[in-house]
């Protein structure tokens, strides 16, 4: 539980999340939500970012595989 914040709007997606995985304070990865999107993809430039670029419902189908609890809704204007 509050594991995980999602702030979505027309020109921006905001998300912050625990994850045991990772050392706090570090920056998990860059996304950009593009509605022309045809798959999930994920790329690492030369700094060691992840960018990932994916469309409102596969960020949807993320969310809800990590969270299946949360019932997510890609088609709702401001996120589930």
């Amino acid at each position: 539980a509050n594991e995980y914040a999602l702030w979505r709007t027309e020109s921006l997606n905001l998300s912050i999340r625990q994850d045991p995985s990772g050392k706090s304070g570090q920056l998990r990865h860059l996304g950009f939500e593009d509605p022309t999107a045809g798959s999930f993809t994920k790329t690492t430039d030369v700094n060691g970012i992840v960018w990932e670029n994916f469309n409102a419902q596969q960020q949807a189908d993320e969310i809800n595989a990590i969270w299946p609890d949360a019932e997510y809704l890609a088609n709702h204007p401001k996120g589930g």
